[in-house]
């Protein structure tokens, strides 16, 4: 206990010092033992990748372990609802990603609402999706591909790596802007998925710039479009979705949230350091490698995000009618 937290302490016995001198103490001491990230999904992947990153970060600068837990199933639903069930005192955090904006609409019996019971407190990075086609697709532009579906409407199938994705919902909504009518195949994950793409059993797919990248090199798959605001350093030479379907964006996007009530100066803690992990060269190429776009912001301009992506995967879902596996 540093002098000052002392101090307060027995002028709080006093009854001369407020709670919330206490809590701003607290925050000035936090963190004094391990902190738990929570992880919905399993080792290995963008996620745990991710999230492990800026655990390391935050070891390092805030003196105390961040340890990196996975608790995948039910689509990161079980990893939210732990954290939901938490003390809400920083010392369970939960790494949050897009499927926590679309389970909000996926899932009707959910024990939680997450906009509802998980603060915000800092974003961390977006991840493009490509748009590929296998190389026999006789089209070469989006503009080729929509005219291509519209003249066969119903015999060009879409490949989802699973129901509720976000690569599934990505497709989706590029079906819904344009208007064209594609056979959605659901996979029990994105390496089936890609591999019937790759061998011409399905013709397209919406897949992480990660997973597609070496193939697209390679020639193995066409790539049409990134699905990114922008064009991407990696493929610089591939037009963005929205250059053709004015509007069109949607990204799978990375961030931190802590349970409800979390003390507001914790908060602000980890924000702050999570920024600074964001703004140093080393964290950016590392981050750049997972084709990652670092998404530094405040804590109420993540929770706008989250909201936006919730409001609007839910009007993709319901018009869809995607249901959970």
């Amino acid at each position: 206990m540093t002098k000052l937290t002392r101090r307060i302490v027995l002028h709080l016995v006093a009854g001369s010092v407020p709670l919330a001198a206490l809590r701003i103490a607290s925050a000035q001491d936090y963190p004094t033992r391990p902190v738990h990230i929570i992880v919905g999904f399993a080792v290995g992947g963008p996620n745990d990748i991710t999230a492990r990153l800026i655990g390391q970060w935050l070891s390092e600068r805030l003196g105390q372990p961040f340890v990196i837990e996975n608790r995948p199933g039910a689509a990161s639903n079980l990893a939210t609802e732990m954290v939901v069930r938490a003390a809400p005192d920083g010392y369970t955090l939960l790494l949050v990603g897009a499927p926590s904006a679309i389970n909000a609409t996926l899932y009707d019996n959910l024990t939680f609402d997450f906009i509802r019971d998980i603060a915000p407190v800092a974003g961390v990075l977006r991840a493009p999706i490509v748009m590929v086609v296998n190389p026999t697709v006789p089209a070469h532009t989006v503009p080729e591909f929509i005219a291509y579906a519209k003249a066969n409407p119903g015999k060009i199938n879409l490949a989802s790596p699973g129901s509720g994705t976000t690569p599934h919902v990505a497709g989706e909504l590029f079906k819904q802007m344009t208007g064209i009518k594609l056979v959605t195949v659901t996979y029990r994950g994105g390496g089936p998925a890609l591999a019937d793409v790759l061998s011409g059993q399905v013709q397209v797919m919406f897949e992480s710039i990660l997973s597609s990248l070496a193939l697209i090199k390679q020639g193995r798959l066409r790539a049409m479009a990134v699905t990114a605001a922008t064009r991407l350093p990696s493929l610089p030479d591939v037009p963005t979705v929205g250059e053709f379907v004015p509007d069109y964006e949607a990204t799978s996007w990375f961030g931190i949230g802590a349970p409800k009530k979390t003390p507001r100066e914790i908060i602000e803690v980890l924000n702050k350091e999570i920024n600074a992990c964001l703004a140093d060269p080393a964290i950016r190429e590392r981050l750049a490698h997972l084709s990652g776009v670092p998404m530094p912001m405040s804590a109420a301009e993540f929770g706008k995000l989250i909201v936006d992506e919730t409001d609007k995967w839910a009007t993709v879902i319901r018009a869809a009618n995607i249901k959970p596996e």
